[in-house]
């Protein structure tokens, strides 16, 4: 075996076991030892392919984040019916996340509670999932009529401030649940409904 070769085989075992352990437990609660003593990897091997904890837990939320991506391209989505196309988007996610239940402890936990000191290098690893949310939702105003005084562009930063406020909501909520799963659930769950809204509004217009 090359030692090129060697190397990755090394880096993909710490990789994976960090996913187990993120996976399953916020990046606070997380530790490089239990890493270490779970999968029989010496500390001294994670510190020869990653400098810290930090750099270790940034290299699992992006394989999650490609993973998750990749996977989302791979479906099919009519958005030319709104309320049908975020029903197969959010049915496509809800099958990626229960055959990968690690990448949806990490999805939700840098979604909904990332840890402050990685709030920048995480908005970076995530741009490509955020680009093809902008691509999706362009494929929905393209099959809608907006109002005179709406542009695509104001509507795309609509778009983002509202999913800021519902992510900043459902994180400050996350406090109150004793199961995180069931905090995930009741996002994946609103989020429809939050999204039908900011499409069609509210309230009617009177006449």
């Amino acid at each position: 075996m090359k030692r090129e070769e060697k190397n990755q085989l090394s880096k993909d075992k710490i990789l994976n076991a960090a996913i187990a352990e993120f996976g399953v437990k916020s990046y606070e609660s997380a530790s490089l030892n239990n890493i270490c003593s779970d999968h029989n990897i010496s500390k001294g091997l994670i510190y020869h392919y990653f400098a810290n904890k930090d750099e270790l837990y940034l290299c699992c939320v992006k394989a999650c984040f490609d993973a998750l991506t990749e996977f989302l391209d791979g479906e099919e989505y009519d958005f030319t019916d709104f309320p049908k196309g975020i029903s197969q988007y959010l049915a496509a996610r809800y099958r990626f996340f229960n055959e990968h239940p690690h990448y949806g402890n990490l999805f939700f936990g840098t979604v909904l509670q990332p840890p402050v000191n990685l709030k920048k290098q995480i908005k970076e690893l995530r741009k490509g999932f955020d680009a093809q949310g902008i691509r999706y939702y362009k494929a929905v105003l393209a099959h809608a009529t907006l109002k005179k005084n709406i542009t695509e562009n104001e509507a795309i930063e609509y778009f983002f401030i509202l999913q800021e406020m519902f992510n900043g909501y459902f994180g400050s909520k996350a406090y109150e649940y004793s199961d995180f799963h069931s905090l995930i659930e009741e996002h994946e769950m609103k989020l429809s409904k939050i999204l039908n809204m900011m499409l069609y509004g509210i309230a009617k217009e009177k006449t």
